[in-house]
């Protein structure tokens, strides 16, 4: 049984997008085969901007970061599912992994930029959604969102093997969400 949080990064609290059915389909996967699965809506958390170094290395997150936190430690494997907006990730999820990934929960900067990655240990899957056909993104992109994720943030506190699940022409009539949905909960069932 692997410990599994999904962190579900579409900023709309609505619940009906496409991000909030895959983070169910990979949830409902990963329970059928006996996994353990927690959830962070990131919609539902009051999250702040950071608006300075001394505040993201002083200040005091709120509760429901310190929540996130705990939810974050306990897993083994972390799952984040968003939407590409304007090249990116939406600024909420950016935000969160601001406030979430401080020093002395994800990295110790007493060892330097390469050391003190205190997430070692947990793998991670990003599902990302967008407009444009995912060979696009990575042809022209170069998926380079993608890459400063994996390597800037999840690499960087020791969240590593990170894999990509990259959705595209999300909204096309030729786009068939029930096969996307499948493949997920298969990826929530190998919890990978």
């Amino acid at each position: 049984m692997t410990k599994i949080v999904i962190i579900q990064g579409h900023p709309d609290p609505g619940g009906d997008h496409l991000c909030h059915a895959l983070a169910g389909a990979y949830g409902a996967g990963a329970e059928e085969a006996g996994h353990s699965v927690t959830r962070i809506e990131l919609a539902q958390l009051r999250i702040d901007f950071l608006r300075s170094q001394a505040e993201q290395e002083e200040g005091i997150p709120n509760d429901d970061i310190l929540d996130a936190q705990e939810k974050i430690r306990a897993a083994e494997h972390l799952v984040f599912v968003y939407p590409l907006w304007l090249g990116g990730m939406p600024a909420l999820l950016k935000a969160f992994l601001e406030q979430a990934a401080r020093p002395g929960f994800a990295y110790d900067p007493g060892k330097g930029p390469f050391g003190g990655k205190l997430l070692s240990g947990r793998s991670a899957r990003v599902i990302i959604t967008m407009g444009m056909p995912a060979w696009w993104y990575r042809l022209v992109y170069r998926a380079a969102s993608l890459q400063a994720f994996r390597i800037g943030i999840l690499n960087f506190v020791g969240i590593r093997p990170v894999h990509a699940t990259l959705i595209g022409l999300v909204g096309d009539t030729s786009f068939d969400a029930d096969q996307w949905l499948m493949r997920v909960a298969k990826l929530g069932t190998d919890a990978a």
